[in-house]
């Protein structure tokens, strides 16, 4: 490989969530999320885990940070916690967790470290999800609420703002398949109605934020990136079809997740955000089972956003048929696989904010990209990641090149800065870059932390 330069003014970051590194999920006066309550079900989280203490962010905050500014960060994706914030997720504010965000902020500035805030990284508040959750319409005004109470304590320092993080995941896995929290097993209508709301949400959020913030806010979203890449990159029919399978509901198979039509794909989410309408395709698949949708819902959801996030790990390949028609491929024996067991394209990160910058036409960040490996401290004391280091080479090299094609791609945010709870994978599945014994607290850069270090701070990758 050839070195390879970013623009001088690309943004490089980290990424984390509240739930999965923050901890004291009951203390100063925090209301618990669906995620606790998930938590407490025999057999639904790998082991009995939970995000009761994670990573002890909470009060390791100030180390963090300075661990953070070492390694060469400059921006820093963070989510707030509803219900830390609002216990009972509308309501009476717990002014305690907003100090808690407050601190952290004045932190990383005082680092140097911008923060960029994620409204809503999965931690419902179970009081409203007791109430309905999102099935509810009253969850739009709930979160435009609890919205309007983060903008007016952050926003004077805060300039970076997104809405929800990933959609796709916390309906389909949380509302469909049931594998996540709050655990349901929706109908395909309650989950598009669901969504809808969800989507409504995003909207106001954004109104929200051009209203009351105090700085001029830069405001987007994280949905996931469903990422179809060309067999042969340099066949024209290949990349088309990869193109048409991105851009159509069923082009991301949500069918093999056990999910519904439309849930897992791009369109879906991102037509009513930029366009302000569903897609046709998705309409049709979704027959009887559309949602009601209101005199102005639609122009709720299209509030202009500032740009296109865009949660990418992996991809699928797809190539044309001899009537042009996109052909999903199976991977070849020989793909790598993570711990987590996901196929490692690194060309998805080509293709991927390369078809989104094409049909959105905004500007494009990845705000999360990484990867779950076996970590852990060798005798010299140090953590040996090789493949991780191999793996961002790889996905940066195809970022580089979708710039390079004419994507406007303005940033890439690895996750994670630690390792930490992961869902139903409890703690077993290890994406940080820094390396956390969940007994000891202790944190230890890997080699792949200083590596990116070195990428951050000059904006080239090494040859």
């Amino acid at each position: 490989m050839e070195a390879m330069d970013f623009p001088e003014n690309f943004t490089w970051g980290v990424a984390a969530a509240a739930y999965q590194i923050e901890g004291a999920a009951t203390e100063d006066g925090k209301g618990p999320s669906v995620w606790d309550e998930f938590c407490k079900v025999p057999g639904k989280v790998l082991d009995g885990h939970s995000g009761e203490i994670a990573c002890d962010h909470y009060h390791r905050y100030p180390s963090d940070v300075a661990l953070m500014k070492e390694l060469g960060v400059r921006h820093y994706r963070l989510s707030v916690s509803w219900p830390r914030v609002i216990p009972a997720g509308t309501g009476s504010v717990n002014r305690a967790g907003l100090d808690f965000y407050d601190r952290l902020v004045d932190s990383l500035l005082e680092a140097g470290i911008t923060p960029w805030v994620t409204l809503f990284h999965w931690d419902y508040p179970l009081e409203l999800f007791r109430r309905g959750g999102w099935l509810e319409r009253a969850s739009v005004g709930w979160f435009a609420d609890y919205v309007k109470v983060v903008v007016e304590r952050l926003s004077d320092r805060v300039s970076h703002w997104i809405t929800l993080n990933e959609p796709q995941c916390f309906l389909g896995f949380g509302h469909a398949t049931g594998t996540n929290a709050p655990g349901l097993r929706l109908s395909h209508a309650e989950c598009l109605r669901a969504g809808h709301h969800v989507l409504l949400a995003h909207g106001r959020a954004v109104q929200i934020l051009r209203e009351h913030a105090k700085s001029p806010p830069i405001i987007g979203w994280a949905p996931v990136g469903v990422v179809s890449v060309p067999e042969d990159p340099e066949n024209a029919a290949d990349i088309e079809a990869a193109r048409r399978s991105m851009a159509s509901v069923s082009g991301g198979d949500a069918s093999s997740m056990g999910m519904p039509p439309n849930l897992w794909s791009n369109t879906w989410w991102g037509d009513p955000v930029v366009f302000g309408s569903y897609p046709e395709d998705g309409i049709r698949a979704a027959g009887d089972a559309m949602p009601r949708i209101e005199a102005g819902d639609m122009a709720i959801i299209s509030q202009p956003v500032d740009f296109y996030g865009a949660n990418i790990y992996s991809g699928t390949r797809y190539r044309a048929s001899a009537s042009g028609e996109p052909v999903r491929l199976p991977h070849p024996p020989h793909t790598p696989l993570s711990a987590f067991k996901w196929p490692v394209v690194p060309e998805s990160l080509r293709w991927g904010p390369r078809f989104l910058h094409e049909r959105y036409q905004l500007p494009v960040i990845v705000t999360e990209n990484g990867v779950s490996l076996a970590d852990w401290i060798s005798l010299d004391g140090r953590v040996h990641d090789p493949l991780r280091i191999d793996f961002l080479h790889r996905y940066l090299t195809q970022l580089g090149l979708a710039i390079g094609d004419g994507a406007d791609v303005r940033g890439y945010f690895h996750w994670s800065i630690l390792d930490n709870f992961e869902w139903a994978e409890g703690y077993k599945q290890r994406f940080g870059l820094v390396h956390v014994d969940y007994e000891t607290q202790r944190r230890t850069p890997k080699d792949s932390a200083f590596w990116l270090r070195e990428v951050m701070t000059t904006h080239r990758l090494p040859s």
